[in-house]
């Protein structure tokens, strides 16, 4: 199973159906990504596994709002995010205008 480190954290791709693992300080390990790189060579599921998880696991923040005319791209998955140009907003003190009180 090829391993590597990207930002002090160590992940797994684990053969068979290519699952991506992240392995924890205490031995634990989390499930990253299931069967994602089928039918692949291990050098190709590595490459794929290493630019999936530095594009899930930033260093540093960036904040970017919605846009579901251009969705992000994480190696071949498509992230598409919510249509915000409708939001709603819930006030504390007032029904909110889209949904009113007895809808």
């Amino acid at each position: 199973m090829p391993s590597f480190f990207y930002n002090d954290s160590e992940f797994i791709v684990r053969t068979g159906g290519w699952d991506v693992i992240r392995k924890l300080p205490d031995g634990k390990t989390v499930m990253v990504g299931a069967n994602l790189f089928e039918g692949l060579s291990p050098a190709e599921a590595e490459a794929k596994a290493r630019l999936l998880v530095r594009a899930t696991n930033p260093v540093g923040v960036k904040i970017v709002g919605p846009d579901v005319n251009h969705p992000s791209k994480i190696g071949d998955l498509k992230i598409v995010g919510p249509d915000v140009a409708h939001p709603n907003f819930v006030y504390w003190d007032k029904d909110s205008t889209s949904f009113p009180k007895g809808s």
